[in-house]
């Protein structure tokens, strides 16, 4: 029987390093659990990506912890894509779990939130789409989820508007507003919460509003979200 609780247990090999993101203001860092995003949750996306966007139960897919870098980390640009997309998001990160939880109850179970971008090798993802196969290879790479430090929920509340934007060496290539979300981020939580149950460090990237590209080796990345922060990457 394998007690994960007991520190005294022995492994058979080095256990990987824990992912960690600062907290702003804070000497402590936030462990990064499971890292989950939710698809098309802009309209104005939705219809860039060639879909309706009508209020259909919203639909994840995950990051694992490896794929979390933080601002000002270099981004190394992955094998096997010549066509790399930015997506930038606002993340919740959450100091609690739990299953079925209500949305009226959702927002106790947020730390706080960041700055994230969920960047995409869009070829291998358009491919997986065409064969009806699973988006890992153009989703869950390393490096994919660049993330800013966490500011707690008791210094900047819970966001129900503030622009999200993207600028790519200084042009504004992605802007929106956390008001636009399809789902909002309670609602989100709720919908998730009965597909997995949650828990304390799970990362929740919240969509993408319109305005999606390419980069390029050399591309300098600000992104930011009003009342949040900002996180900055180079592509290399």
């Amino acid at each position: 029987m394998t007690n994960t609780t007991n520190a005294a247990v022995l492994l058979a090999i080095d256990a990987p390093p824990l992912t960690t993101l600062p907290i702003r203001g804070r000497s402590e860092r936030f462990p990064v659990n499971r890292v989950f995003c939710v698809g098309r949750n802009y309209a104005d996306h939705a219809r860039e990506m060639g879909h309706d966007p009508q209020r259909e139960p919203p639909f994840f897919f995950m990051k694992p912890s490896s794929a979390v870098v933080g601002d000002g980390a270099a981004f190394q640009y992955p094998s096997g894509s010549n066509d790399v997309h930015h997506e930038v998001e606002l993340v919740v990160a959450l100091a609690a779990g739990g299953s079925r939880v209500r949305a009226e109850d959702a927002n106790a179970l947020i730390y706080g939130y960041a700055v994230g971008l969920d960047m995409t090798r869009r070829d291998l993802q358009g491919e997986a789409k065409k064969l009806g196969r699973p988006w890992e290879t153009g989703k869950a790479f390393d490096g994919s989820a660049p993330c800013s430090d966490i500011v707690p929920a008791a210094q900047c509340g819970h966001p129900a508007a503030g622009a999200v934007r993207l600028a790519v060496n200084g042009e504004i290539r992605q802007k929106g507003d956390i008001a636009d979300l399809i789902w909002s981020i309670p609602e989100t939580i709720a919908h998730l919460s009965t597909l997995f149950a949650l828990q304390p460090g799970d990362l929740i990237f919240t969509g993408t509003p319109s305005g999606v590209g390419p980069v390029v080796r050399g591309d300098q990345l600000a992104a930011a979200v009003d009342g949040i922060g900002e996180l900055r990457i180079a592509v290399v």
